[in-house]
């Protein structure tokens, strides 16, 4: 099995484990894009294709009991936190095997065991989850850190900026991570946000800083100063990663054909992709060595989603509540 990236205690995360996290995001994301237009991911994905390093980056310092919240651009986040390649995948085939039983499926997929507290459609919805795993963490006495992965496009939600202001107001172990990818969905960030992301931040009072989320060891080290301070009670931070998405908001646009970037821009993007900063780094052959493991794990991972059972209609009402409570009688589900 694949292990993410993890933090060695030393200067930094060690440049093989982070490449490989970020090489096995890539290739994950673009064969679920086959798997999409194969018909066998039903609904489509949000790629996450460009912006590995913050994933990768972010989760390479912290602990396995540390917490993750994530957004509906997730796949990333899931995987350098340590997921189960093979259940993922599976949960994105929504077959029974996986990480949820194929009811979360690509935009909800959750691990709690691993501090995956899910990834989440609704825009800054991970914000206050985090929010309030960070304040249940200093209520036990812990010294976990919790991150909340979120979008530039979150950054004007009211949820979001409460979540900044409880943290602050009560000195929270959070981590609120912005990938600032340059758009929501398709309208530029000069369009939607007024003043500046980690503006936000500084009107409550919390550290920020812009970092290059191209580059997962810059990000690294952001991620280990402010979570270090975080832990000793220091209080929430805020980093900006300015990244870049190079494929599609969502694949709709394979068909679609929308047009909101020019080609030229989306060329001029993909210079600085992260994967090959990161693969630059490593010998040649410790490189072809990673590239040739995280092929064969990803293909063991699609055989086994393939090789697994699609759920039964008649459960369809299960696991509806926590307490394992079904729906009322009399209420039928439809195959």
């Amino acid at each position: 099995m694949l292990n993410p990236s993890a933090d060695t205690g030393g200067p930094g995360p060690d440049a093989v484990a982070l490449y490989r996290t970020m090489r096995l995001i890539r290739r994950f994301e673009e064969r679920c894009i086959e798997l999409v237009k194969a018909g066998e991911i039903v609904g489509g994905i949000h790629p996450s294709i460009g912006q590995e390093a913050v994933a990768a980056g972010v989760c390479a310092v912290l602990r396995p009991d540390d917490i993750i919240t994530s957004t509906h651009r997730g796949h990333g986040h899931v995987l350098a936190k340590g997921a189960d390649l093979n259940r993922m995948t599976a949960e994105l085939m929504g077959r029974t095997t996986g990480l949820n039983k194929g009811r979360g499926g690509s935009m909800h997929a959750a691990d709690v065991g691993l501090g995956i507290l899910g990834a989440n459609g609704i825009v800054g919805a991970g914000a206050p989850i985090a929010t309030g795993a960070a304040w249940a963490a200093a209520r036990a006495g812990a010294d976990r850190v919790a991150v909340s992965f979120f979008g530039d496009g979150a950054v004007s939600q009211g949820v979001v900026l409460e979540s900044l202001n409880l943290a602050s107001l009560w000195r929270l172990p959070v981590l609120f991570v912005c990938e600032n990818n340059g758009y929501s969905s398709t309208a530029t960030v000069a369009d939607m946000v007024a003043g500046t992301i980690v503006g936000r931040a500084a009107a409550f009072g919390i550290p920020a800083a812009t970092v290059d989320g191209m580059d997962a060891e810059a990000v690294a080290a952001a991620t280990r100063e402010h979570t270090e301070r975080a832990r000793t009670g220091g209080g929430p931070a805020f980093l900006e990663c300015r990244t870049y998405r190079f494929d599609a908001h969502h694949t709709w646009e394979h068909r679609s054909f929308v047009r909101y970037r020019t080609p030229e821009e989306v060329d001029e993007g993909r210079r600085r992709d992260p994967v090959r900063i990161q693969g630059d780094r490593i010998p040649e052959g410790e490189r072809a060595r990673v590239d040739d493991e995280v092929e064969a794990a990803l293909e063991a991972a699609v055989r086994f989603a393939l090789d697994s059972p699609k759920p039964d209609p008649a459960d369809a009402l299960d696991f509806l509540y926590a307490t394992g409570l079904r729906p009322r009688a009399g209420v039928t589900t439809r195959a």
